[in-house]
C-alpha cells in the first residue's frame, strides 16, 4: 500500500524553491560510491522533512525471461507481496501478515519489472527506529521471497482474464503488432500470451530471483533526510537477505536490429476510431544524439498543441483530436513512434500527411523560430520535471541505471540549450529512415 504523510506537502514548495534558485544545485549534489556489496549507492541528501524514499534497480526486466515465459519477470516481482519466508530468527508471514506489518510502519514497499529492470521502492519516515525497521522488513520481501503456489493457482486465473480482455482492445491490438513489427525477435517485441502464462511456474520465479536478484548487481538510489553514513547502513540493510559474493557478469541480450524494409499492416477491427501507429527501432539511452532528438522530437510531435504533426493534423484540418511522436530509449534501440486515432474513413489521409511530414523534417530540420520556442518550453519547465520527492528519486534513478553523469541534472537547461538546427537535422538523419519504417492501422479503410 502506498502511504501519504499529508503534513509533509510542503516538501514539494521545498524542492521548486531549490530548483529556482541559482545556487539551488549546491545543496542537492548527487554523491556516489560503490557499496561493500558491490551495489551501486546514489544519494541526495534532502533534510528538510524527516522522510526517505529508496528505488533498488536490477538487471532482471523482461528482456532477461526466458523464451517462452514471457512475463515471468513482472510476474516474480508482483508475487513478492504474497509473503515472506521463515528463517532463523524470524518467522514467516503471509500476504496479510506483511501487508498489516507495513501498515504499522505506516511505510510502503513495492515491486514492479519493465523491458529492462526490475524495481524494488521503499518509501519511510527517517526516524532512526523507524527506518531500520522498514529496511529490514524491505530486506525480508525482497530477499526472502515465500512464492507460495496457492496464491499463484489464485492469482493465475485473474490474470489470464487480463490477457483475453485486452484482445478486445483495439488500442491494445495495434501496440502489440506494432511492437512486433519493429522488434522482430527481441524481447522488447514479446508480450505475454496465455501459452507463456500457463507455462511460468513459482519454481521459475523462485529461479529467476536467485540468478538476478543479487546484490552486487543492484544500482540504488536514494533521496530523503540521511547522511552518507545512514545511507550506506540502510543499504547494507537492504541488500543483507540476498545473495552475495563475486559478482559475475549477465550474459549479452541480443541488440534490436535495425528494419531493412517498410512494412505495413491493416488489422480488421470494429471500433469507432482507426488507430494508426508509425515508426522503427530508436536509441538507446546513452546515445550521444539523445539531447538532440529530445528537443527535436519536441517540435516534432511531443510538444503538445506547439508541435507540428498537431499543427497539420489537428488545428489546419481536424483530423485528429491528438498525435503525438516519442522516443522510448531503453538499454536497447527502444521505438520511435507516431500514433493518432481518427475517424476510420479519414485513416488513409492522416497517415499521408504524417509520411510527409515526417520526411520534411528529417530531411530539413526544425526552423529557427520552432528550436526557440522548444528550447524555451523545455529548459521553462524543467523545474516540474523535479518538484517532488518521487520526480527527482526517478531522475537520480536514471542517472543511475544509464551511467549519466552526475551532474546531468545540473547540465541538462545547458544541453538543451547548446543544441542547433543542424544538430537536430543530423541526429534525425542517422536515425530515422521513414522509407523503411512500420505502419500499424487498426480499424481503417
Amino acid at each position: 500500500m502506498n502511504i501519504y504523510f499529508s503534513r509533509f506537502a510542503p516538501v514539494c514548495r521545498v524542492f521548486l524553491f531549490l530548483l529556482l534558485a541559482p545556487a539551488a544545485w549546491a545543496a542537492l549534489p548527487i554523491e556516489h560510491w560503490t557499496h561493500a556489496s558491490g551495489a551501486r549507492v546514489y544519494l541526495v541528501q534532502s533534510p528538510g522533512i524527516p522522510m526517505v524514499d529508496v528505488q533498488i534497480d536490477f538487471d532482471a526486466g523482461d528482456r532477461r525471461s526466458p523464451a517462452g515465459k514471457t512475463g515471468l519477470s513482472a510476474l516474480m516481482a508482483a508475487a513478492t507481496r504474497n509473503g515472506v519466508s521463515a528463517t532463523l530468527g524470524h518467522s514467516a508471514m503471509d500476504e496479510n501478515a506483511l501487508g498489516e506489518a507495513w501498515a504499522d510502519l505506516g511505510a510502503s514497499f513495492t515491486a514492479t519489472a519493465g523491458d529492462d529492470r526490475m524495481t524494488f521502492a521503499l518509501r519511510s519516515l527517517s526516524y532512526p527506529d523507524l527506518l531500520a525497521q522498514a529496511g529490514a522488513l524491505a530486506a525480508r520481501q525482497m530477499g526472502e521471497p515465500a512464492f507460495p503456489e496457492k496464491l499463484w493457482l489464485r492469482d493465475r486465473p485473474k490474470t489470464l482474464a487480463g490477457i483475453k480482455e485486452s484482445y478486445t482492445r483495439p488500442a491494445n491490438v495495434a501496440a502489440r503488432a506494432f511492437r512486433k513489427a519493429v522488434y522482430g525477435s527481441h524481447p522488447y517485441g514479446q508480450e505475454m500470451t496465455e501459452a507463456d502464462l500457463n507455462n511460468i511456474s513459482t519454481a521459475d520465479m523462485k529461479a529467476l530471483h536467485t540468478s538476478l536478484v543479487r546484490a552486487c548487481h543492484a544500482r540504488i538510489s536514494i533521496v530523503g533526510a540521511v547522511d552518507r553514513p545512514q545511507a550506506d547502513a540502510l543499504v547494507s540493510t537492504l541488500l543483507a537477505r540476498l545473495p552475495q559474493g563475486p559478482c559475475v557478469a549477465l550474459p549479452l541480450v541480443q541488440e534490436v536490429q535495425p528494419l531493412t524494409q517498410a512494412f505495413e499492416q491493416r488489422i480488421a477491427f470494429d471500433a469507432a476510431q482507426a488507430h494508426v501507429l508509425v515508426g522503427q527501432p530508436g536509441i538507446k539511452r546513452n546515445s550521444p544524439d539523445f539531447f538532440a532528438l529530445l528537443v527535436g522530437n519536441h517540435i516534432l510531435g511531443g510538444g503538445g498543441f506547439t508541435a507540428r504533426l498537431t499543427e497539420e493534423l489537428r488545428e489546419k484540418r481536424g483530423l485528429t483530436y491528438g498525435v503525438s511522436s516519442n522516443f522510448a530509449p531503453g538499454l536497447h534501440a527502444g521505438a520511435f513512434t507516431i500514433g493518432l486515432q481518427t475517424r476510420p474513413d479519414q485513416a488513409q489521409q492522416a497517415l499521408d500527411l504524417v509520411r510527409t511530414e515526417l520526411q520534411r523534417f528529417v530531411a530539413q530540420g526544425p526552423t529557427e523560430k520552432e528550436l526557440q520556442a522548444a528550447k524555451d518550453n523545455l529548459t521553462g519547465g524543467f523545474a516540474l520535471r523535479l518538484d517532488t520527492n518521487r520526480k527527482l528519486l526517478d531522475n537520480v534513478a536514471n542517472i543511475a541505471w544509464n551511467g549519466l553523469p552526475l551532474d546531468y541534472l545540473s547540465t541538462w537547461t545547458d544541453q538543451v540549450q547548446r543544441i542547433t538546427a543542424q544538430d537536430i537535422r543530423l541526429a534525425f538523419g542517422r536515425t530515422l529512415t521513414p522509407q523503411t519504417m512500420v505502419t500499424v492501422v487498426l480499424g481503417g479503410k
